[in-house]
């Protein structure tokens, strides 16, 4: 089946059009990604129709750590006794609603986990901050889980995303 979208590093394509249903994750996008990215902040890629060329949907990478003792004890005796670990955080995610349904959301997941992946510097897990309950559980269908004290806060260990592409 041929692919219906690209995802690329956020450029000069248009984004006003850009309607995922959420104001906010919406004027990102348009008003502030572009910033973001140039002040080094975070990394921003879109994912874009082949059809229209507009963006379809995007996501965020940027830098973080995680203290271990926020991690859930079974996890905590296969790490090393370091008082913070390196994570990446997906500080946005977002599909336009003219393409939600479409499995494009879950795509991105994959995408990011991936480019984190194969990049040259490594990550424990990438770390998402969840909206609202619909947002959890759309993060825990794909594998994440909540950390130990905070509910709305999952993390997916980037091994385990290593291990399932293989």
């Amino acid at each position: 089946m041929k692919p219906r979208f690209i995802v690329e590093v956020l450029g000069a394509r248009d984004r006003s059009r850009f309607d995922c249903g959420a104001h906010a994750l919406d004027r990102y996008l348009r008003e502030q990604a572009s910033q973001d990215v140039k002040r080094m902040i975070a990394s921003c890629w879109v994912a874009v129709s082949l059809e229209t060329g507009e963006i379809a949907g995007y996501y965020t990478l940027a830098a973080t750590s995680v203290a271990t003792n926020d991690l859930p004890p079974d996890l905590l005796k296969r790490l090393p006794r370091y008082p913070v670990l390196a994570t990446v955080l997906m500080g946005r995610l977002a599909v336009d609603r003219r393409h939600a349904g479409a499995g494009l959301g879950g795509a991105l997941l994959s995408d990011a986990g991936l480019r984190v992946l194969r990049g040259d510097l490594k990550a424990f897990a990438l770390i998402v901050d969840a909206k609202n309950d619909r947002a959890a559980a759309f993060y825990r269908r794909h594998g994440f889980q909540p950390f130990a004290v905070r509910r709305m806060s999952l993390f997916l260990p980037l091994e385990t995303m290593a291990k399932a592409s293989r």
